[in-house]
């Protein structure tokens, strides 16, 4: 990938190495991590060099009666109008720019105190944008924002404090074609999504090799989010039991469960501390009530948590469980959380993905068994 902006916008901070470089030292990075507690070969998976961001967000910078895109310079201190952005999918691509003119266009009705555009697209050329204002929305801006769907074939939101202005629809549907399978995501503008769906389906696909290694029984999953891993996995055991915290999340989880037809997985609004609580049986949760704990053989654990990794509850909780898929987001933490994984645990296979070309960024994935 090649960007006018490389060396000024710090989006990209890798700039100055070629993509095979960029990979191999997060492989060397990873490798490095895991070292004290896996001597094996690691899985690479790489992504297309652009065109694979499939969520962005990009601020509005006004000078004078002209609206731009804008990113957070490569310096932290400040911020560099841009004209392209060759990271975002195509869906993204032909859109932004329509809108950036549209809005220039507009006089003040979509310019005025707009301060920052988001993106949610698909693969398959849904796409969502939601305008941040700084100001109360009325219905000259529904109207003009209306004539912008039509234009832009697209979903249009607006947000501002204490409003939030649904035209048509808040989400998009991903579908995506997993292990011979076709899965459709409902993702809301508010949920979390995995931002590379082409690395994503890499991901996925590497759990569920891991999961038929199982052969069986029941999963248990933490941060399950949408959906993303719970859906396909859920092919492989006989039930599945998902937690989430955020209630956006569980609404898509339990929508995209029923989008997929699928009847063997429970959804319960959890954080992982509550998991911990409520499987130890330390608490009981009226978010639980109907749900037999006890009816339950996990065999195996998915956890993809957020950067800080794992608390020390779980981390101690899932110890028990004899197979362990880890999905990380963060190496470090995940280095730190295998201190005590592999106290019970040894790790069998390791992995990288790589979903932010072109930054530091990787996510890794860890496969366990208990020893005997």
């Amino acid at each position: 990938m090649t960007c006018k902006h490389f060396g000024s916008c710090g989006s990209c901070s890798l700039y100055a190495m070629d993509y095979a470089a960029q990979l191999a030292q997060k492989e060397e990075r990873v490798v490095t991590l895991l070292a004290p507690f896996y001597k094996g070969a690691l899985a690479v998976f790489d992504s297309p060099d652009s065109h694979y961001r499939a969520r962005a967000e990009f601020r509005i910078w006004h000078e004078g009666e002209v609206c731009h895109y804008a990113m957070g310079n490569i310096t932290k201190n400040g911020a560099v109008n841009i004209e392209e952005c060759p990271k975002v999918i195509e869906p993204i691509e032909k859109r932004m720019w329509k809108l950036l003119d549209a809005v220039n266009a507009s006089q003040e009705v979509l310019k005025r105190k707009l301060f920052a555009v988001e993106f949610l697209a698909t693969t398959t050329d849904e796409c969502l944008v939601t305008m941040l204002y700084h100001r109360k929305l009325d219905e000259a801006w529904s109207e003009a924002a209306r004539e912008v769907e039509t234009q832009l074939e697209c979903s249009v939101m607006g947000r501002s404090r204490k409003q939030k202005v649904v035209l048509s629809k808040e989400s998009v549907t991903e579908s995506l074609h997993i292990d011979g399978t076709d899965y459709r995501y409902l993702e809301y503008e508010s949920g979390f999504t995995q931002p590379n769906p082409y690395v994503n389906v890499k991901m996925i696909e590497w759990a569920i090799a891991r999961a038929k290694k199982v052969q069986g029984g029941d999963l248990l999953e933490a941060y399950c989010g949408l959906g993303n891993f719970t859906l396909p996995l859920s092919r492989h055991f006989e039930k599945v039991l998902a937690t989430e915290i955020s209630k956006r999340s569980i609404q898509a989880a339990l929508e995209n469960c029923a989008l997929n037809g699928i009847d063997n997985i429970t959804f319960v609004r959890l954080a992982s501390e509550e998991l911990t609580e409520a499987l130890s049986g330390k608490r009981e949760f009226n978010r639980l009530k109907g749900i037999d704990l006890a009816a339950y053989d996990f065999s195996t654990v998915l956890v993809d948590p957020p950067r800080a990794g794992l608390d020390a509850g779980t981390a101690t909780l899932i110890g028990d469980i004899e197979h362990i898929i880890y999905i990380s987001c963060n190496p470090e933490t995940l280095a730190r959380d295998l201190e005590t994984l592999t106290q019970t645990h040894d790790v069998t296979e390791a992995a990288i993905f790589d979903q932010f070309p072109h930054t530091e960024h990787i996510e890794s994935g860890v496969f366990l068994k208990r020893r005997t």
